[in-house]
């Protein structure tokens, strides 16, 4: 085996959890994490969710303790960033002029914030919500925001945009949320049950602009002070946050000549084309075998379990990342678990499962009678079956998948 040591580039979840993963597996060799940050890896959702909200303490947040990295022999280098891939030469530039070679390379490069092309879009106190120092900052300005009842107005109706809703208005603010589509997550959820997310987000005093796109961002010297609409409308504003998405960092795997197009292009292993060279987390655009298709998938669950797949790949093993996609979000008394994958539009039926109006339901995406994803909301331990009814053929009976009384164990046995 080469001498040269493995190296990660990105030291997020998904880095560290190579990391982990190399160890675990028996790899003695070199192994160097590469951060752009100067915190050691941590996870995100705790940043939209329990971190922002109060809920939980800052130590929570990190993957590992600080000894972790000394004690496994992991060469941390925070604060720095790759510039550059060399493929044929098997070295990493970084920003301080340094180079790294090395015998096997994963890209964990994660994604950032999208901006807005409108006017004031790229005004200096704009929130985002992306990385600790995102969050930290947010938390802050949520608090004098809601201790002068002050207004927060929030760009985008997506997870992120929801759960800092929520949180705004738990602290005590008041929140406006303007999104250019007609319900809140149509695109994931689709019509059905995008509207039981407006009418949770209106029953907690969130004034949702639906519909409507954003014409301009006010501010003064560089801050934030409101919005203008499309329809002329203008909303005052102490904090304005932007979350309409994030795009995956190809950059630097596009420079080396790796193939890219809404990620990095790796097959089921999460390998590149470049047998060297792998990638995992937000950037990796990967081929499933279970769903048949290529998908990128931007949540945590990926980011904690592609790692052991791409580890394994660089140790001369071969794994496929077959797990189906999953999410969860806490919004108010809302949790909830999604599974499975559903392209917007592309089902035939959706079929509910308990109570929608009280909150307490499973949701279930279908085209023609297979189950293609569930989403259980404050309805828990259901979460093998789901996933067993997907892996599942078609239905033999739809109507059974409705009805409580029924077990859903029931319902993979008699599947197709």
């Amino acid at each position: 085996m080469s001498a040269d040591p493995f190296v990660i580039i990105g030291a997020g979840l998904a880095g560290a959890k190579a990391a982990e993963s190399l160890r675990e597996r028996g790899y003695a060799g070199g192994l160097v994490l590469v951060g752009a940050e100067q915190h050691r890896p941590y996870e995100r959702p705790p940043l939209s969710k329990g971190y922002l909200s109060g809920k939980s303490e800052r130590d929570t947040v990190f993957v590992h303790e600080p000894s972790w990295y000394d004690d496994h022999a992991v060469d941390l280098r925070l604060g720095r960033s790759a510039t550059a891939i060399d493929r044929g030469s098997h070295a990493v530039a970084l920003d301080d002029g340094s180079s790294l070679r090395y015998a096997k390379l994963l890209i964990a490069t994660g994604s950032r914030p999208r901006r807005l092309p409108a006017p004031g879009g790229d005004l200096a106190g704009i929130a985002t919500l992306r990385t600790l120092d995102d969050c930290e900052s947010l938390r802050q300005s949520l608090a004098g925001t809601a201790a002068s009842n002050g207004r927060v107005v929030i760009v985008g109706a997506g997870w992120i945009g929801l759960e800092v809703a929520a949180a705004a208005r738990s602290a005590g603010a008041q929140v406006t949320i303007v999104e250019s589509l007609e319900l809140p997550l149509l695109r994931v959820l689709g019509p059905e049950l995008a509207q039981s997310f407006a009418d949770l987000h209106r029953a907690h005093g969130v004034d949702l602009r639906l519909g409507v796109s954003l014409a301009e961002i006010t501010g003064v010297d560089g801050r934030p002070t409101g919005v203008r609409l499309a329809d002329g409308a203008q909303i005052d504003a102490d904090a304005v946050l932007v979350a309409v998405g994030i795009t995956p960092n190809v950059e630097l795997a596009e420079q080396a000549g790796l193939a890219v197009d809404d990620g990095v292009l790796v097959d089921a292993s999460l390998r590149t084309e470049d047998p060297d060279v792998f990638a995992a987390g937000d950037v990796a655009s990967a081929f499933h075998p279970v769903l048949g298709a290529r998908i990128r998938v931007e949540h945590w669950a990926n980011a904690l379990n592609q790692p052991a797949v791409a580890a394994a790949g660089m140790l001369g093993e071969q794994e496929s990342y077959d797990r189906l996609p999953y999410f969860f979000t806490d919004q108010y008394d809302l949790g909830m678990e999604y599974v499975g994958h559903v392209e917007p539009g592309g089902y035939d039926d959706v079929v509910i499962r308990g109570d929608l109006a009280a909150r307490e339901y499973v949701a279930f995406w279908l085209r023609d009678g297979r189950v293609l994803a569930g989403m259980n909301v404050n309805v828990w331990d259901v979460g093998d079956d789901v996933k067993a009814l997907i892996a599942a053929g078609p239905l033999s009976d739809k109507a059974k998948l409705a009805d409580p009384g029924v077990p859903l164990s029931e319902l993979v046995r008699d599947s197709a």
